[in-house]
């Protein structure tokens, strides 16, 4: 009789960012106006090191995967966004709300700890210059882009498996614009404090853990910084050093406040703004970071822009 009475839900609704035409309008051309830098940015971030012999060092590689992880993360939600700002019904099966959950959830996961081993990366380069190359060998690079993959991989399917394995009966309406999992566990039709517990203690376990390596990296190479002689040294290190702190804080700091300080119903729709950040906006800023900060990116262009004008000219 219990099973009669409740009907399992085949779709959920998004309420979205808001209802009033004037801020859709808004939204729509500006977070259209970000999904198209963010594709070009690091499309153009990917095939700039794909093409130019000179990148293909350990911390480019490590950047054209970062690149292509907030390709993908950014592609998981923003098409959907923009389709449902003037959509007479913003619904999402059942199944695509798994698949971007899951698709969401893997890019994100990856670029924490991706953003570890390039940390990693560069402490070995400023703190152990001589070892570099012996240490940073072709196997253990392909160990570092590997393995947050392969740790994104088991963590989201956990996220998944427990999210989706509980019983949706209704109602089916998600207070957010994408498929998050915060939302998705106050819609189940069962107690989901042991599983809140659980996707708590493992997410704060990545963040942690992903977190120490990159504080304790940098700490270690802002005091060998300080110890360099020259100036311009000194300052070089500092650009490269500041513009992946700034990376790291901007990831960090929203997904901490999103899924780490207490969640009550009068936040929602700011912590519904502040995903907009690392959503969308965060796989926009990185390549401008790093682009505007690294002088062989800019290098890099120079060349490729010069060789263009040339045989343009020819």
């Amino acid at each position: 009789m219990e099973d009669q009475n409740q009907t399992a839900v085949t779709e959920f609704l998004f309420l979205g960012l808001t209802d009033h035409l004037y801020l859709q309008i808004v939204l729509f051309f500006f977070l259209l106006f970000v999904y198209l830098a963010t594709l070009g940015g690091n499309l153009g971030m990917i095939t700039l090191i794909w093409i130019d012999p000179r990148l293909h060092t350990p911390m480019y590689l490590f950047l054209s995967h970062l690149s292509f992880v907030d390709l993908c993360s950014s592609s998981s939600i923003a098409p959907k966004m923009l389709c449902d700002f003037f959509a007479n019904q913003r619904s999402i099966s059942f199944m695509g709300c798994a698949a971007q959950m899951f698709s969401f959830g893997l890019f994100v996961a990856t670029e924490c700890f991706l953003l570890a081993s390039m940390a990693y990366d560069w402490y070995m380069a400023i703190c152990k210059p001589l070892l570099y190359t012996l240490i940073m060998s072709q196997r253990v690079c392909v160990q570092l882009v590997i393995g947050p993959y392969a740790v994104a991989l088991v963590s989201t399917m956990t996220h998944m498996i427990l999210t989706f394995y509980l019983p949706f009966c209704g109602p089916n309406v998600v207070n957010h614009f994408f498929c998050d999992i915060s939302p998705l566990l106050s819609l189940a039709c069962t107690d989901t404090s042991v599983i809140k517990c659980i996707l708590f203690t493992l997410a704060g376990a990545i963040g942690v853990l992903s977190g120490l390596i990159i504080m304790i990296s940098y700490v270690c190479i802002l005091v060998a910084i300080l110890r360099i002689q020259t100036a311009d040294g000194r300052r070089k290190a500092f650009s490269t050093c500041s513009s992946q702190l700034a990376v790291v804080s901007i990831l960090y700091g929203t997904l901490f406040f999103v899924y780490v300080r207490p969640s009550s119903s009068s936040s929602l729709d700011i912590c519904k703004v502040i995903s907009l950040f690392y959503t969308v906006l965060t796989p926009m800023l990185n390549p401008l970071i790093y682009s505007l900060r690294n002088k062989e990116v800019k290098n890099s262009f120079s060349r490729r822009f010069e060789r263009k004008t040339i045989f343009k000219g020819g």
